[in-house]
């Protein structure tokens, strides 16, 4: 139970679950989306997320983190304005992403590493972060040589020496240090020692989407539950279930572990008359008027699609898609999320990650449902409300 006071009102806030993480991302590119679909730091609700996540950072050609909008520094500082407001939240700086070939100089050696890891800790202080979020896309690939598996773990390791020495030095808390990582075996086998980079990690957000899409010839869902009897291959591994248990089986502590939760879906161009789940397939839909990138809506952008598509269900993967003339849609709703909260509880996971806010209907506007429908319905499974008194 925490109580505290704004400048009008109490707000007692009940956590049911006080290990249950909901860690969420919003992104700095989000507030160049048009009209209704701009997302500011301004934008955030301090009473949803354990945790909020500003995505993204990058690392400088000198080895130090840095900012990449002009607006960085007002957006971190509107951010952790919020936690006067409640205290309780805690938020991380992420650093990676689309710059994620900047890791491959930065970790090549000890000294570069130290240069960032100095800056990084420096930076995240200044700005009143309370971590750091690394997200490499992904070590062992995209240019990074077979080496850098290791250098991310050593990377790690020092980072989380750094952090409890400046704890003592300066008799603060210590940072927080989480990762967002790879789900499929096949990338994660080349990018991580997963036992001793989870050692080090306080939680780490597992990318449990995109198992499918347009680059493929016939329908899948963009984040399933469990494998479908089309799924051969390494297409078995496709799926959340295969992922996760993937994770703990190389040695990831599952109260570490966080399940990605997409706030998009995914979309095909059918190529037949058939509508099912694997259903020919040839591209993407065209992109959604706010997101504007082919294949890929937001699920405020959803809500439109749905209210009129023919709506339905893949029982054996616990998923909803929809279909409305040659576009098929897979997504996830407030059914799937329950499905999926009650695997993570049997799995004994540390909480869920989204990803990410700014594609919520995050002001009530498109779906008829209230402000962050299915952020507020996953806070709910999990656990946790707050209520207003």
């Amino acid at each position: 139970l925490h109580l505290f006071h704004t400048k009008t009102s109490f707000i007692i806030m009940y956590i049911d679950s006080a290990s249950t993480k909901l860690v969420c991302y919003f992104t700095n590119w989000s507030q160049y989306r048009p009209s209704s679909g701009k997302f500011t730091s301004g934008n955030v609700d301090p009473f949803l997320c354990t945790h909020v996540i500003y995505t993204m950072a990058t690392v400088g050609p000198d080895h130090q983190i840095a900012t990449v909008e002009w607006n960085d520094e007002i957006m971190y500082k509107n951010l952790n304005n919020l936690k006067n407001v409640n205290p309780v939240m805690k938020t991380l700086l992420s650093v990676g992403g689309v710059d994620s070939f900047r890791f491959i100089d930065m970790v090549a050696n000890a000294a570069n590493r130290a240069t960032f890891i100095h800056s990084a800790l420096l930076f995240v202080r200044t700005h009143n972060f309370d971590g750091l979020d690394l997200a490499w896309d992904y070590p062992g690939h995209n240019g990074s040589n077979a080496e850098d598996k290791q250098r991310f773990t050593a990377l790690i390791q020092e980072l989380r020496a750094a952090i409890e020495q400046e704890a003592l030095d300066t008799k603060k808390t210590p940072l927080l240090l989480s990762a967002k990582v790879a789900a499929l075996r096949s990338v994660i086998d080349i990018a991580y020692e997963v036992r001793e980079i989870s050692r080090y990690l306080d939680f780490i957000s597992i990318m449990t989407y995109d198992y499918h899409g347009s680059w493929e010839k016939v329908t899948g869902h963009n984040s399933p539950l469990f494998k479908s009897y089309l799924d051969k291959g390494s297409h078995m591994y496709h799926n959340i279930d295969a992922s996760v248990s993937y994770w703990i089986s190389n040695g990831a502590p599952a109260e570490k572990l966080l399940l990605g939760f997409p706030l998009y879906g995914r979309t095909f161009l059918l190529s037949s008359t058939e509508t099912a789940l694997g259903a020919p397939a040839n591209g993407p839909a065209a992109a959604g008027p706010y997101t504007r990138e082919a294949g890929y809506w937001s699920y405020y952008e959803i809500c439109s699609f749905v209210s009129m598509a023919k709506v339905g269900w893949i029982d054996e993967q616990s998923v909803p898609y929809a279909t409305q003339g040659n576009v098929w849609l897979g997504y996830d709703n407030k059914e799937s999320y329950s499905a999926k909260v009650h695997w993570l509880n049997s799995m004994n996971l540390g909480g869920a990650s989204v990803w990410t806010l700014d594609l919520d209907d995050f002001q009530g506007q498109f779906c008829s449902d209230g402000a962050y429908p299915l952020v507020n319905h996953l806070r709910n499974s999990l656990g946790k409300q707050a209520v207003l008194i």
